[in-house]
């Protein structure tokens, strides 16, 4: 810093301003260089106000869903990047990855929230559940038909959820996502569910592993990332994944038939450390309540039409509101299919998850879902 002792009063200002001062002060009277200080003065001290009110106080590092489709990068993203910082002013702002671009196993996010690795993370229920069976009860293979029947068993065991990711994990619940349905995806024509026999299918967890295996079929775990690459290679002959997320993927170029059940949904929980989220400032913690619960109905809504329209998308009918259209054949399931579906629920699905998880998620299920199911599981240990 520097003094300018124009004609007026001493100055205080940086070298820069002086400058400035010195050279008017060779054309000026001192009343003017005293005038454009006040000014220039004015200028600097609005200018650190502005300063002040946009700087981030703080800026959150997020793991979210799957990267690529439409949930991430017209909702996840778009809170994360752009939305937060509206909100709040410019005092807080985030970064957002994808789970299955950041080098982040899926089966071991849950572990890594718990340890403060990931403060704020996206996990899918069907992986968390490899390590953590009881988790993955809501999206069991076969269970939700449709998305009624979703809504109505995610809010059935959502007190469960919560209360066992906070106690039991020091994890602390914050929203629960879900993709377009998940349904059957094959490079031969199928008509029902008993044409998935003696075919390599792709699953993502063990209750679509249940399902596929009650149907004499081969299920064959691959991440969502490698499912262009298995299918091109031969490695397997169906797939099930999300309608829209297959169209995306471009499964509609390498796959003829589709077969438009909902085996499962990709339901997501996005949760932080316990800890993580109580450091953070209170009104920041107040808007993340607020504001959290909007993108989850959001996220919802869009998987909810983009399940008839990934089926419009992939077929190429005229639904669809994407630039490139498949010429796929779906074919809706029949009342007999419907049937075979509960019925492999029932004797295969559900009894499988009970005996890899234990005789306390059979007393879990029956507190939580069974009522809502209308059917009881049984221990057999």
């Amino acid at each position: 810093m520097r003094t300018f002792t124009g004609r007026g009063a001493p100055i205080l200002c940086n070298d820069e301003i002086c400058e400035i001062f010195c050279a008017l002060a060779q054309y000026q009277t001192g009343e003017t260089v005293a005038i454009v200080a006040y000014l220039i003065g004015l200028l600097m001290f609005f200018a650190s106000l502005c300063h002040a009110q946009t700087t981030p106080v703080q800026r959150l590092r997020i793991v979210g869903g799957l990267g690529g489709v439409t949930q991430y990068t017209r909702h996840e993203e778009q809170f994360w990047t752009r939305d937060l910082a509206a909100l709040s002013g410019g005092r807080y702002t985030a970064s957002i990855v994808p789970f299955d671009r950041a080098g982040v196993p899926g089966q071991e996010m849950l572990n890594l929230m718990q340890l403060g690795v990931v403060p704020f993370g996206t996990a899918l229920m069907s992986q968390m559940s490899v390590q953590f069976p009881e988790l993955g009860a809501p999206d069991m293979a076969g269970l939700n038909p449709d998305v009624a029947t979703l809504r109505r068993v995610v809010s059935a065991f959502r007190p469960y959820l919560s209360e066992a990711l906070r106690e039991r994990y020091g994890v602390e619940l914050l929203a629960v996502y879900i993709y377009p349905a998940q349904e059957v995806f094959c490079n031969k024509p199928m008509r029902q569910l008993s044409d998935l026999s003696g075919r390599r299918t792709r699953v993502s967890g063990a209750t679509q592993a249940d399902f596929v295996a009650a149907l004499g079929g081969t299920p064959v775990y691959t991440e969502f990332s490698q499912i262009m690459a298995n299918m091109k290679s031969g490695n397997t002959d169906c797939v099930i994944t999300g309608t829209m997320s297959g169209h995306t993927l471009g499964l509609h170029e390498v796959t003829s038939a589709i077969y438009a059940m909902p085996v499962s949904w990709g339901v997501a929980v996005f949760a932080a450390n316990r800890e993580s989220l109580n450091a953070l400032p209170a009104d920041l913690q107040a808007l993340l309540r607020k504001e959290l619960p909007r993108l989850e109905a959001a996220v919802w809504a869009q998987s909810e039409s983009e399940t008839e329209e990934g089926i419009a998308c992939n077929t190429g009918a005229a639904a669809c509101t994407r630039p490139i259209k498949g010429r796929m054949v779906a074919v809706r399931p029949s009342p007999q299919d419907d049937a075979r579906r509960r019925e492999i629920f029932a004797t295969r699905v559900l009894p499988g998850w009970v005996e890899r998880c234990g005789p306390v998620c059979a007393t879990v299920w029956n507190q939580t879902l069974g009522p809502v199911v209308g059917l009881r599981a049984q221990t057999t240990r």
